[in-house]
């Protein structure tokens, strides 16, 4: 693009930069976008562009850090090529300069704003807004290699999310139970196709309690007064506030400690799980609940019309409760995985205990491939995952 005047925030490559800035992408892809918005040099109508729509925006991701220092390339990067920079940048920098302290980088959570962007394509999806944009906000950390990893986006996340909202009928009115949730962008995501129930689950209090918030930025309100047992400050049911009938619970699980009674509570459709491979200690433990939730609803369902069968007959119904019976034995559980597989030793493991457990793997990633809904996060690579389903052999 070589006028920037044309530049709109609705629009690529405009749209493109400012979802970039907002999911708080690398300094040096968002400097990427903006030569490519002025046609191969970041020029004055292109900065005016990202001090209006951008900077000027920068309440809504509040990190003082990450801005400093996108502020500083950008103006190392017009200064490299002879331009003239912004004198509103000079004293946005100087103000960095002058009031930030260097020890505050790197700590603490930032709100990134992970804009799904639907093409022209995609319009007739049930999962695409008239605005063609879904805006999730999500309380994040920043600070993943110093343990905090249950609230940070990791990129399975990010492509489970582009799978349900590229294939919405597979998770509207069904009923979905995802493990080990993090930060709760799949919740969000399935909420937002009117999954009928969603269970989001994990074994870390504070990450439950960032999920929390999570859920109130998304308009996902928690309702104290629907539960009827478990620790309210653990088990959390809340119902969306933006359209959808989702009826969204939050549970603590620890994969290792669960009650096989504690989880047969559940009865899911689907079960979910993104980057859930990681630490050959817990596979054991993790596929015990993924067993145990992949066969509960179909044992579920056919003791339900097995009890029903009686009054059925009695109503002189009988060939139509057979009917009903074997469509119902056909509504067998399904999980999806997305996994990056970062060491070949532990998927090898999880697989060898999947089958001793009587679970099915099967790859999908070639067949099912989702529509590239953040086609401006150049951190993102979903090339390097895999998505898998998961089905019980009982």
């Amino acid at each position: 693009m070589t006028n920037s005047d044309e530049l709109d925030p609705s629009f690529p490559p405009g749209l493109h930069l400012v979802s970039a800035f907002l999911a708080m992408e690398p300094s040096d892809s968002l400097i990427s976008i903006a030569r490519a918005c002025g046609g191969g040099i970041v020029s004055e109508n292109v900065q005016k562009f990202i001090w209006d729509h951008c900077i000027n925006q920068a309440a809504a991701i509040g990190y003082a850090p990450y801005l400093k220092n996108f502020v500083k390339k950008l103006i190392f990067e017009v200064e490299s090529t002879h331009g003239c920079v912004l004198d509103e940048l000079y004293e946005h920098y100087g103000y960095y300069m002058t009031s930030l302290k260097e020890d505050s980088f790197g700590r603490g959570k930032a709100c990134k704003h992970i804009s799904f962007l639907f093409t022209d394509g995609s319009f007739e999806l049930s999962s695409c807004p008239k605005s063609r944009k879904l805006v999730v906000p999500l309380n994040c950390s920043l600070n993943m290699l110093e343990g905090d990893t249950g609230c940070s986006v990791w990129p399975s996340s990010l492509y489970l999310s582009e799978f349900i909202l590229s294939f919405p009928d597979r998770f509207t009115n069904k009923t979905c139970f995802e493990v080990g949730s993090g930060v709760g962008l799949v919740g969000v995501s399935l909420s937002h196709v009117k999954a009928s129930k969603v269970v989001l689950s994990d074994g870390d209090l504070s990450t439950l309690a960032n999920m929390k918030l999570n859920l109130g930025l998304n308009n996902i309100s928690t309702r104290m007064d629907a539960l009827e047992k478990c620790d309210k400050e653990l088990n959390l049911q809340v119902k969306s506030d933006t359209g959808s009938n989702s009826e969204v619970q939050c549970i603590h699980l620890s994969w290792e400690s669960a009650a096989e009674a504690e989880i047969q509570e559940f009865t899911p459709e689907i079960v979910l799980g993104a980057d859930i491979i990681y630490d050959p200690a817990c596979l054991p433990h993790l596929v015990r609940v993924l067993a145990t939730l992949l066969k509960q609803r179909q044992v579920t369902s056919q003791t339900r019309n097995s009890n029903c069968q009686e009054d059925i007959l009695n109503e002189g119904r009988a060939e139509e409760a057979e009917n009903d019976e074997q469509a119902e034995s056909m509504k067998t559980p399904v999980g999806y995985i997305a996994c990056v597989i970062r060491n070949i030793d532990t998927f090898n493991c999880f697989l060898d205990l999947a089958e001793q457990g009587d679970l099915t793997i099967t790859d999908i990633t070639d067949t099912a491939r989702p529509l590239k809904l953040l086609p401006y996060m150049s951190s993102y690579d979903p090339s390097s995952i895999r998505l898998f389903t998961v089905t019980s052999k009982c």
